[in-house]
This record gives C-alpha cells, sequence and structure tokens, in this order.
C-alpha cells in the first residue's frame, strides 16, 4: 500500500510559471555556440560556419575558353596549328599571328590568344578557318569570378552543397565550423513501450521521433533514445551516463508520486533557467544545466503538451548551440475561437486559411491528431480575439 501521509507527499508546486516568450528567450540567447572545430568540407554539410570562407585560388585558375571554336590572334583567315581540349592541351603555348588553334571549352588559351572564335560564328576549310570577331572575346581570365583572398561565404552561415562546391572551388579543403550538439533522450515512464499495440494501461513512445526531428532541424544530432522506468535511481543513473551536451527528459516533469526529475536536479544542484511556463499545453516544462555543463530539458510527459515543450526550450537550445542564426518567430493574423487563459498563453494548432490561419479542432494535452493536420502552432496571448495577430511555431 503506498503511503501519502503529508510527510511522504511530494511537494507540489504551485508557481504559475515564467512568460512563455521569455522562457523562449532564454532557451534562445542563455547557452552560447560550441566551439569551432575544423572540418573537412566533404563532411561540412548543414553544419555552421564558425569563421568566414575565403579563396585559397584564383577562379578560373587560368585563362580557358569559355566556348568550343578556335583561339585566334592577329587578322583572320587564320591557319589552324593544332588542338587544346580541357586536360589535354597538345597545341603550341604562343600562338603566332593569323594562326589558330581549335579549343574545347575550359581549355588552357595559348598565349598571345587574343579571342575565341565560335563554330558557329566561322567557317572552316581545311586547315584554315575564317570568320568575324564578335564583342565577347570568348575567355575567361584567371582570377576573373574570384581571386585568393577574397571571401566566399560569411561566419554564421550553413554549409550548403552550394557552399561547399564554392568553397572546393576556390580551393578550399577544411573549413571552421561550430559542433552540432548532441542530445540524450529519455522517456519516462512504467506506462511506455517502444514497439507493439498498447496494453490496458501502455501507450507508444510518441517523443523519440518529435524530439529527433526538431534536433535535426536545429542542427544537433539525437546520441540516443531509451526508456527509463519510474525509478528515482534509473533515472538518476540515465542522468549521469548522459554524456551529451543536452537530455531531453519526458515526463517526471510534474509533481506526482512517479516524478523524480526536479528532486534529483536539486541534488545534483543544478542551475534552473526555467521551472515551469505559463502556457496551456506544456506548464511543467523545464530547463536547467548540470555541474558539468550538460543542458536538461524536461518535457511534459503528454505528446502534445511534450511538443509545445520542444519546440519552446529544446529548439531555441540547440539551435544556438549549434551557431545558427536566430530569426525572429513569424507572426501573422490567426481566426477561431479558443477557450480563454487569463494566465498566459494558449498554443493551438493552425491551418492556412484562404486570408489567415484558421485555429482548427484539438483533444487536449495528450492527443497528436489535431497538429499531424496542423500547419503550425498559434501562440494565442491571453488578450487575443478572433483575427489577430499571434506568434507561430513550425511543426516538425
Amino acid at each position: 500500500m503506498i503511503d501519502l501521509t503529508p510527510a511522504t507527499m511530494p511537494k507540489r508546486r504551485q508557481e504559475r510559471g515564467m512568460p512563455w516568450e521569455q522562457a523562449y528567450a532564454i532557451a534562445r540567447d542563455t547557452p552560447s555556440p560550441l566551439a569551432p572545430q575544423t572540418t573537412a568540407i566533404g563532411v561540412a554539410s548543414g553544419r555552421v560556419l564558425a569563421a568566414p570562407i575565403h579563396a585559397r585560388s584564383a577562379v578560373p585558375g587560368f585563362d580557358n575558353a569559355a566556348m568550343d571554336g578556335y583561339a585566334i590572334t592577329g587578322a583572320g583567315p587564320w591557319t589552324i596549328t593544332g588542338r587544346a581540349l580541357a586536360g589535354k592541351s597538345v597545341a603550341p603555348s604562343t600562338l603566332r599571328p593569323g594562326t589558330a588553334v581549335e579549343i574545347g571549352t575550359g581549355a588552357p588559351v595559348p598565349a598571345g590568344c587574343e579571342a575565341v572564335l565560335p563554330y558557329e560564328a566561322c567557317n572552316r576549310d581545311g586547315s584554315v578557318v575564317a570568320g568575324t570577331v564578335g564583342l565577347r572575346p570568348h575567355i575567361r581570365r584567371t582570377g576573373e569570378d574570384v581571386r585568393p583572398g577574397d571571401l566566399i561565404v560569411a561566419a554564421g552561415r550553413i554549409v550548403t552543397a552550394t557552399v561547399a562546391a564554392a568553397a572546393v572551388q576556390a580551393g578550399v579543403d577544411d573549413v571552421s565550423t561550430h559542433r552540432p550538439p548532441t542530445v540524450t533522450l529519455l522517456v519516462t515512464g512504467d506506462e511506455v513501450i517502444t514497439s507493439g499495440t498498447p496494453g490496458p494501461g501502455q501507450v507508444r513512445d510518441s517523443f523519440t521521433g518529435l524530439v529527433s526531428a526538431v534536433t535535426s532541424r536545429a542542427g544537433g544530432v539525437l546520441h540516443t533514445s531509451h526508456t527509463v522506468r519510474d525509478d528515482p535511481n534509473l533515472l538518476r543513473a540515465a542522468l549521469e551516463d548522459a554524456d551529451t551536451d543536452a537530455i531531453v527528459v519526458s515526463g517526471s516533469s510534474s509533481a506526482g508520486a512517479a516524478d523524480h526529475l526536479h528532486n534529483i536536479l536539486d541534488e545534483q544542484q543544478a542551475t534552473w533557467h526555467v521551472r515551469g511556463v505559463a502556457c496551456r499545453p506544456g506548464h511543467p516544462q523545464a530547463l536547467a544545466v548540470l555541474p558539468d555543463g550538460r543542458w536538461l530539458i524536461s518535457l511534459p510527459g503528454n505528446p502534445f503538451a511534450g511538443l509545445v515543450a520542444v519546440l519552446t526550450l529544446l529548439e531555441p537550445l540547440l539551435r544556438t548551440l549549434a551557431g545558427k542564426q536566430q530569426c525572429p518567430l513569424p507572426i501573422t493574423a490567426v481566426t477561431g475561437t479558443v477557450p480563454a487563459t487569463p494566465c498566459g498563453v494558449r498554443i493551438v494548432p493552425i491551418r492556412f486559411g484562404e486570408a489567415a490561419m484558421q485555429i482548427i479542432a484539438t483533444n487536449g494535452s495528450a492527443g497528436l491528431h489535431g497538429v499531424a493536420a496542423a500547419d503550425g502552432l498559434a501562440v494565442l496571448p491571453a488578450d487575443w480575439s478572433d483575427s489577430n495577430f499571434a506568434t507561430i511555431l513550425t511543426v516538425p
């Protein structure tokens, strides 16, 4: 029999929680980007540049033909003396007036070349070619696009495939990037199963996919995810074993008999930055940092409420750790009706409408089916009314 005398019952936290906007700003602004590291450009995709990329070589690296045709010098007609193709140069190194070299696009032009006469602008008779030189010489000169030392991409930009290609073209092999933050997810609860059809009193883990998607979107890496039974010793051990930049704990976040996280963090002298947020759903979310510098994000156990916490605390935190630029959240008009929330914000699923975002029905803090049909979540302040503007969160 469980002893629920006043001496053994857990203390309930009565605080209303800080304003949602403040909690989001704390998660975004409190951490610092992770230390830079040298990264091979071939594996830097998706990372954030900690330093600008400067060209190490000229682009083009040599004078070359911009068209297929004939490299010429002097007045025509011109006598053809050889052929030059990209990667294969057997033509004379220097052109004499009145001579020409058949040339392919990208091939080095001989010294003294004044223009490339395109095939379509000339006539060839045996070893002689004639034609009229146009306004464009069709020669790409050394350093015409980029010179050594030129800025390719500024710090703070994400390394995309195009950024990587531009860097490689300019002779860059390595870049300085912020290390992607790593995340451990602990899904707590005796009732949680990871596969199969839930039996009486059981629920499937719906957090791993959500946390993984948002972590990746924010520039981080979900290192591991596993379930933890409702045992304080097991949770304490799992926290100690989590060797990642951030630890996400779903469940164990409130003040019930099976909610041990807050007591454990107090024991470990964690520094609390957020301990409850004035929002519905998602009130019992929290953000703390352990003495060794690892971040702890506490998610409510109900899936919709947990998703709200992921978007409120986890995503802005990881974006900053990854070095990503923090853009203001979008604000747009929202139509519909919701129950009043006098002591905070209400967060609801919305869908694109003809003139504004429209609120769609939900099923409390647990169900995800309403969110699955949504294009985003609207953060509605206490004084919000139909067709007023609201901050929008993007669902994963």
